[in-house]
């Protein structure tokens, strides 16, 4: 996944504060091994949960080696105890289209 796919997610989101995207995939670790991804983007801003995030927001949250398999869309803002999936397990260019959110 690009950082231009990222970044235009992100800009979709702005317009969807009741949306959530959740980017699931792999990213090659330093022992040459696969360990699991995952970004959210909410409100035109990405986060990646299971790697550390630059403090600079010019630079992309995706770790060198990054793969994204898989996207997800959620009812926002997210509550984890209670979350409401409207798409489950589509390819991350499907929400390339506003219309697909909803």
């Amino acid at each position: 996944m690009s950082s231009e796919l990222l970044q235009t997610l992100e800009s979709i989101s702005r317009e969807r504060p009741d949306r959530v995207v959740r980017l699931r995939g792999m990213v090659t670790a330093a022992d040459g091994g696969a360990e699991p991804l995952e970004v959210l983007i909410f409100r035109g801003f990405s986060s990646c949960t299971t790697h550390p995030t630059a403090f600079d927001p010019d630079q992309s949250v995706l770790p060198d080696g990054a793969s994204i398999q898989h996207a997800d869309l959620l009812q926002g803002p997210l509550n984890p105890l209670q979350e409401q999936l409207l798409l489950e397990g589509v390819p991350p260019e499907r929400l390339l289209d506003p219309l697909a959110w909803g």
